[in-house]
């Protein structure tokens, strides 16, 4: 059986999906009348495919519209198709916006086919050394087929290396041309010779060889056995003509002048807010919940999985081998007998894998299913408790199960290891339960070992540690509507797949911590700071926050008004009606009609109208302007004003995020459902939104928020004496900036100037280049070239930090923080210029913005431990970049501001001092 190595370059015939969908899946429609079985279909296997192969660099192919130079070779090439079905041709536009808000590069090249765009990439990224999947059900693309070339068909889910190319078509890959060339090819109109078939082509091919040997040695064809050898060479003869124009017709080309190469076809975060309001249009009610779940990529059912990674490197250890993973000594726990027996076997060990299995993703809501344990490899148990046929006269109720769970699951000295633990104690608190003695989170062991190393979800860890592939959720639960929750699923499936999660966990565990142990950096991180975390975060979720729906519908009121505003603005400034939410259309007015010079071009050929592009053409056009303003407002209302309230929990008449520890990079948190870390802060509309964070009675919001915290992680690392100088005096750091780079003293420092100040030293952070600077600035590079020579004079010591955070990364491989969080860096010895200089820039950056992330995650930790040992009138609400927000009754205000305060400057010790600032009010606006 083929084997994919791990992170293959996935190219996806586009053209070959649509039409098999269409024919595959009935004819859907939304409730607008709008065709949807296609897109459907094809959305449906692209996404299985990305979350079983997790490609780091994907492209999903088309056949662009007119013909193909295959045309001007054979005037009747593919004229036997009709035309496309209008129901068909309606789904394309939409499809192809909805794939790219997937995050996958789509390319659709004029003047040839989706094979030939993909025979050339194939070829390009083996010649560099790159595994190539194709997925496609075409049978020409087997002549691709190389050991580093490998064709998946999802819909039989049949995977075709050269053996398997050979026992299909009883040819290998390299004969593939000549068999289309001699049978022909009914789909594509391909003539072939006269009177060829599959078997005759073959026993052709098979007895001689190729075209050439077959016209170039006639006499040996008689030899052959099979039925009519003896007049084939003949009748090859009169078709030598067709015959090669039939080779020719089947041939990919391999050579077509892309925009693109197969290292720029990297896959990117799914624009989330574009495939909600898509997925909501077209009525793909279960992918709208997954994407606002955050779960449209998740690769296991039953726990929300961590979310894609922005880099995934290939396996680090490729070389070992696969571990057995047998259900021999798997028990379904029936009766309470044996669950008296696992739970003292249990209490015994001096370890143990914990999983819960419940009917939802939302552990607020969440009920529970069953929980599975495992004590050593291979030796797993799994307890249903309210699985919905189970009626046995012996069968454990939920409620006894948990009585005599209860004091183990709570006892602090019962270790335990779970894979996203936070999930499992948030269920468990729905009974009644503090789930204490949380030891290892596999998750977050694989996360703090290398965050970028590929997704820290249990199916993906399985599959890169163990070369083990696990029992998928859709394997025993099924696919779309009809899918079954957890306690629908027939016992004989749900214990093994359960059974396997508490097994699989524990060998994850068991491969990771010694590799932890010996890093004394990652381990510290690991037992300081991300494991204690768990249970804070836990609570942080539980409490919620209070939001004034009235507010928020006022404001969504105010918004439409405006976005109508704006949308006649923009169709004056155009001359005429168009949709803004259309990017073609908008490609169309900006670029064609008005004459627009295009900046960017999409993976597709088209014009950018990207959020970046548009701000650089804000700057000479006043359409592009008005867009921004649009787009930004429209996501605002969509995100915020009309979501918050329909988000608040009947129960507990709040609104419960859900922070997320494995997901990005460097370290920082990330939430979801609702997303708080996007709510802006520096304009009217996001401040209004905050106004709608409101404290109970009796109670105010109190907000504490670092100040500067990255700048003066800066002046730490660097040690340059003016940046400490500065911040020791308790100066203005950006006036103190610019008096230093323009000569003059702090008084004479105009407003402009301290703004110019302040982008290059929030640009040298995040490694901003004079290009960037002279174009946030609107000035010239070369102007922007001499502030940047002027801040290096003045503060050296931040470019010795540079040149040697590049030089250290450059040899080890990654950079740390001042805890030892580390960041892996693999592009940064990379040959391609653009991947090395975003690596330099995120070397930089990194330890800058994880050790932000440490202090903060520091100061959550000891401000918990404040609340869970004093119990004052506080909880701690929301987690947002460098600021936690708190509910403090009206009067403890001064005295929790004044131990909060306390608290997180003294959460880590810098060599500046660390500046928090605390406001209250009776909303989060006033707060901040």
């Amino acid at each position: 059986m083929v084997q994919i190595p791990q992170n293959p370059l996935i190219l996806v015939d586009g053209s070959s999906y649509l039409y098999r969908a269409y024919h595959a899946f009935p004819p859907l429609t939304n409730s607008a009348g709008e065709p949807t079985g296609a897109m459907y279909g094809v959305l449906n296997m692209l996404r299985s495919l990305i979350m079983q192969y997790q490609p780091t660099h994907a492209a999903v192919v088309f056949d662009a519209k007119g013909k193909t130079f295959r045309d001007e070779l054979f005037e009747h090439y593919k004229s036997h198709r009709p035309p496309m079905p209008d129901d068909l041709r309606a789904q394309i536009e939409p499809l192809h916006e909805m794939v790219k808000a997937m995050g996958l590069p789509l390319l659709a090249v004029s003047g040839v086919e989706a094979d030939d765009v993909i025979g050339t990439l194939a070829r390009e990224a083996e010649k560099a050394g790159r595994a190539v999947l194709i997925s496609t059900g075409d049978k020409d693309m087997a002549q691709l087929v190389t050991p580093g070339i490998t064709l998946i068909n999802t819909m039989t889910n049949t995977i075709l290396g050269p053996e398997e190319v050979v026992t299909k078509y009883g040819v290998p890959p390299e004969l593939i041309i000549d068999f289309l060339a001699l049978m022909g090819d009914s789909s594509d109109n391909i003539p072939g010779v006269p009177g060829v078939g599959e078997k005759t082509a073959q026993a052709l091919l098979q007895g001689l060889g190729g075209l050439d040997t077959l016209y170039g040695e006639p006499e040996k064809i008689a030899s052959l056995s099979f039925r009519g050898a003896k007049t084939m060479a003949a009748k090859l003869a009169d078709n030598k003509e067709v015959a090669y124009l039939s080779y020719q017709l089947a041939t990919i080309k391999t050579d077509v002048e892309l925009e693109l190469t197969a290292e720029q076809l990297e896959v990117q975060q799914p624009a989330a807010d574009a495939l909600v309001e898509m997925f909501k249009r077209y009525e793909f009610k279960r992918w709208t919940a997954d994407v606002e779940a955050g779960k449209w990529l998740q690769a296991k059912g039953g726990k929300p999985a961590a979310k894609p990674q922005e880099t995934i490197v290939i396996d680090e250890e490729p070389d070992e081998p696969a571990v057995a993973i047998s259900q021999e000594h798997y028990v379904t726990i029936l009766d309470e007998a044996t669950l008296q027996e696992w739970i003292t076997r249990l209490k015994q060990a001096p370890l143990f894998a914990f999983d819960t299995e419940t009917d939802s993703l939302d552990n607020h809501s969440a009920k529970l299913v069953g929980l599975s344990f495992a004590t050593e490899p291979g030796v797993a148990a799994y307890l249903p408790v309210a699985h919905d046929y189970l009626d046995a006269p012996d069968q454990v109720s939920r409620e006894r199960a948990l009585e005599l769970l209860k004091p183990l699951l709570e006892d602090e000295k019962a270790l335990k290891v779970g894979q996203n633990l936070k999930y499992d104690r948030g269920v468990l608190q729905n009974y009644g339960i503090e789930l204490r003695g949380i030891a290892f989170d596999t998750m977050l062991e694989s996360y703090i070992l290398n965050s970028v190393s590929g997704r820290h979800d249990m199916d993906s860890m399985a599959q890169r540690l163990l070369k083990h592939k696990t029992i998928t959720f859709e394997e025993i639960a099924g696919k779309g509507k009809n899918q079954l929750t957890f306690n629908q699923i027939a016992l004989e499936q749900a214990a093994p797949y359960a059974a396997e999660d508490a097994d699989v966990t524990l060998q994850l565990h068991l491969k990771m911590w010694p590799k932890l142990q010996n890093e004394a950096g990652p381990r510290a991180v690991f037992e300081n700071i991300e494991m204690p975390l768990v249970p804070v975060l836990s609570r942080i979720e539980r409490n919620g926050v209070k939001i004034d729906p009235a507010v928020l519908h006022k404001h969504s009121e105010e918004l439409t008004l405006r976005l109508a505003e704006l949308e006649q603005k923009a169709h004056e400034i155009a001359g005429e009606a168009f949709n803004l939410s259309s990017t073609k259309q908008l490609q169309t007015i900006l670029f064609e009609k008005q004459g627009i010079k295009p900046l960017k071009k999409t993976p597709g050929g088209a014009p950018s109208t990207s959020e970046e592009v548009l701000e650089e053409l804000a700057l000479d056009y006043p359409l592009p302007k008005v867009i921004l303003q649009y787009r930004g407002l429209a996501k605002l209302k969509s995100t915020y004003t009309d979501k918050l309230p329909l988000m608040i929990n009947p129960k507990t008449g709040r609104v419960h995020t859900s922070y997320h520890q494995a997901v990005t990079a460097t370290g920082r948190l990330s939430s979801t459902d609702p997303n708080l870390q996007n709510i802006p802060v520096r304009n009217d509309e996001g401040r209004r939104i905050r106004q709608a964070f409101i404290a109970p009675e009796d109670y105010v919001i109190v907000s504490a928020d670092y100040s500067q915290i990255e700048l003066r992680i800066m002046a730490h690392l660097s040690r340059d004496k003016g940046l400490l100088d500065a911040f020791a005096q308790g100066l203005d750091i950006h006036r103190a900036t610019a008096a230093e780079v323009f000569g003059m003293s702090l008084e004479q420092v105009s407003g402009e100037q301290r703004r110019s100040a302040k982008a290059i030293n929030f640009g040298l952070i995040y490694g901003m280049s004079a290009f960037g600077l002279s174009r946030q600035l609107n000035i010239s590079r070369k102007e922007s070239q001499k502030y940047m020579d002027l801040y290096f004079e003045r503060y050296p010591g931040v470019l010795d930090y540079m040149e040697r955070t590049r030089k250290q990364a450059k040899e080890q491989g990654y950079v740390e923080t001042l805890d030892g969080r580390r960041l892996y860096l693999p592009d940064i010895n990379s040959s391609n210029a653009a991947r090395r200089a975003g690596a330099e820039r995120a070397a930089i950056n990194a330890p800058m913005q994880g050790t932000a992330a440490d202090i903060i995650k520091r100061a959550m930790i000891d401000v918990d431990r404040w609340l869970e040992n004093d119990k004052p009138r506080v909880q701690l609400i929301m987690q947002v970049h460098d600021e936690l927000v708190f509910e403090v009754h009206k009067d403890d205000v001064e005295a929790v501001s004044k131990t909060i305060h306390e608290l997180m400057e003294n959460s880590m010790k810098l060599d500046v001092p660390m500046l928090v600032e605390v406001g209250s009010g009776a909303n989060w606006d006033l707060a901040h």
